[in-house]
């Protein structure tokens, strides 16, 4: 089986990368954290049997969000908090994409133009789910950004979990059952009206800074021919069949809001100087295939998708929303007659989250039973 990592592939490769490329304070913290993640410098938790002696190291986590090694724990946590916010009605999966041709004036403008993709998104979903030609009511729904390809390419785009109903002006539910309300064809339109409008507007605001490829459009006339090609070109969004069941919707969920680019599972071999890795072929029905790059190119791509600091990744929006999600959600399960998940987890410690999601009890001896004494050990580098 496998065994390569991410971690492996950058304290292999990451100072030759370095020598080639600059890298922004936030791309260099992250390769620090996947390269000390889980090593003694993060600081140990060191359990101890008074019986037989024995004794276990735990090294700490770089608790980086970007860190292939640092997510598990915190999907499974994540998914059982969101029960409490499921219903047992139709959800719907839109994914909201922008042409290429403006992939290099987003890349210059990370935080401004992820922004502005969350604001067309929200605008888009409000105008339509309001319109009674449409559905007439306020819908929930939580938007995520992923910002790569299969092969770890520049290709940012919006995964929406949208709730399949919402509330009418009278606060009564309204669905269409497992039809979705808008027409991909308009939802793509609208999505471009409003995207476009913001970008403009930054324009003249003049908030956008141009770097590298996106230099030219500091010109004037270059900047109007990229916004009519945007405005001819046909956008692409589309969307995926209801989901079956409010615990399917939970664990798509997860799968969703806390990926990044490359897992390791999909690294097949690395050598001195490339890496090999898994991607998916579109052109042939998905199927699964290897392809081989350099390790700094390797270690170039993964860190194309590392967000600005502080940028929030995961947004809920309408019913959703985090101010009025608790009200609204009692109110639509008391007008469906739906009961509510309710989280295994709130409240509990470690070692409890450890017992309840992996039947791992960390307090106890493996070897003889005994109730393990523990203590911390503070790292040298303590990063996250």
């Amino acid at each position: 089986m496998n065994d390569i990592t991410v971690q492996d592939i950058f304290l292999r490769f990451y100072e030759d990368f370095r020598k080639l490329h600059s890298v922004s304070p936030g791309q260099d913290r992250t390769a620090l954290c996947i390269m000390k993640c889980k090593t003694p410098e993060m600081g140990a938790n060191v359990s101890e049997c008074p019986e037989c002696h024995l004794r276990k190291i735990h090294y700490n986590s770089c608790r980086n969000r970007f860190c292939t090694m640092c997510q598990a724990m915190d999907v499974d946590k994540w998914i059982d908090l969101q029960q409490e916010n499921v219903l047992d009605v139709p959800y719907f999966h839109a994914v909201f994409t922008i042409p290429e041709e403006l992939y290099a004036l987003t890349y210059s403008n990370q935080k401004l133009l992820y922004d502005t993709m969350y604001h067309a998104v929200s605008s888009t979903l409000k105008e339509l789910s309001s319109d009674s030609k449409h559905l007439g009511a306020r819908i929930g729904f939580i938007c995520v950004l992923h910002t790569w390809g299969s092969k770890m390419n520049y290709h940012p785009h919006i995964h929406t979990i949208i709730l399949g109903g919402g509330l009418d002006e009278r606060n009564h539910w309204k669905d269409k059952g497992k039809k979705f309300f808008f027409p991909v064809k308009v939802l793509s339109a609208v999505f471009k009206k409003y995207y476009l409008q913001e970008l403009k507007m930054l324009r003249e605001k003049e908030l956008l800074e141009y770097h590298g490829s996106a230099n030219t459009f500091m010109n004037h006339y270059a900047f109007k021919e990229l916004l009519d090609l945007c405005y001819e070109k046909k956008w692409i969004s589309y969307i995926k069949p209801a989901f079956q069941g409010a615990s399917s919707v939970i664990h798509y969920l997860g799968r969703y809001t806390h990926r990044i680019a490359i897992s390791n599972r999909r690294i097949v071999e690395m050598d001195e100087k490339n890496v090999t890795y898994l991607v998916k072929d579109y052109k042939n029905k998905g199927h699964w295939k290897s392809i081989t790059i350099p390790g700094t190119e390797f270690i170039r791509r993964f860190l194309m998708h590392v967000l600005p600091k502080g940028f929030v990744r995961l947004r809920h929006y309408g019913i959703l929303s985090c101010r009025i999600k608790k009200d609204k959600m009692t109110l639509c399960r008391n007008l469906l007659g739906c009961r509510q998940y309710l989280s295994k987890l709130r409240g509990m410690n470690t070692e409890q989250v450890m017992m309840a999601l992996y039947h791992i009890d960390i307090c106890k001896c493996p070897e003889c039973g005994a109730h393990m004494s523990s203590y911390r050990m503070r790292g040298h580098y303590m990063l996250c």
